[in-house]
C-alpha cells in the first residue's frame, strides 16, 4: 500500500464536508475525484475517514432512509434505487430500511394520495386512478400498496 502522506489540507476540507451531512465512502470517493486526488491517496483518506468515524455506510444508509422517507416523502423503491447508486451493500440497505414504520408508511402513503387527489382534476374515475398511481409510483411506493390505498381511500376509509 501507498503510505504517502495525506496533505492536511485535504483532510480539512473532507472533515468539513463529512461533519456538514452523513456522507456514503461513494460521495467521499467522488468528491475527492472531483477534486483530482490520486486513486492511491483516496484509498487512504478513505481508511483515514473510515477510521475516524467520519465515514460509516450503515451509519449512512439509516440515516438516508430516514431523512428522504420523513422529509421528502419516498417510497422504498425510490430510496433503495438511490442507495444502490451510492453502492451501499444490500445488507446495509436493509437495516436502513428498517428505519420505516410499516403503520407510518401506509399512512404516508395515504397521506400523499389524498392530498394528490384534491389537486387532480380529472373526473374520469379511471383516468383519476392512474394519475395517482403514476404519482405514487414516481415517489417509489409499491404498486400493491398502492391500489389497497386507493380502494380504501374510495370507500371512505380514512388511515390517519
Amino acid at each position: 500500500m501507498n503510505t504517502e502522506k495525506i496533505p492536511d489540507w485535504i483532510l480539512k476540507k473532507m472533515y468539513r464536508y463529512c461533519a456538514y451531512q452523513e456522507r456514503s465512502q461513494y460521495d467521499v470517493m467522488t468528491k475527492l475525484r472531483e477534486m483530482s486526488v490520486s486513486h492511491s491517496l483516496t484509498e487512504q483518506v478513505l481508511n483515514h475517514l473510515r477510521e475516524e468515524n467520519f465515514i460509516n455506510d450503515e451509519r449512512f444508509a439509516k440515516a438516508f432512509v430516514r431523512g428522504k422517507f420523513n422529509y421528502k416523502s419516498w417510497g422504498r423503491n425510490k430510496i433503495r434505487f438511490e442507495l444502490k447508486k451510492k453502492q451501499i451493500p444490500d445488507f446495509l440497505i436493509e437495516k436502513g430500511m428498517n428505519e420505516i414504520d410499516e403503520e407510518e408508511y401506509r399512512q404516508m402513503l395515504f397521506r400523499i394520495l389524498r392530498k394528490k387527489n384534491t389537486m387532480i382534476r380529472e373526473k374520469d374515475i379511471r383516468k383519476r386512478r392512474e394519475k395517482l398511481v403514476n404519482f405514487a409510483r414516481s415517489k417509489g411506493y409499491e404498486q400493491g400498496l398502492i391500489w389497497q390505498l386507493i380502494q380504501e381511500m374510495e370507500k371512505g376509509q380514512d388511515l390517519t
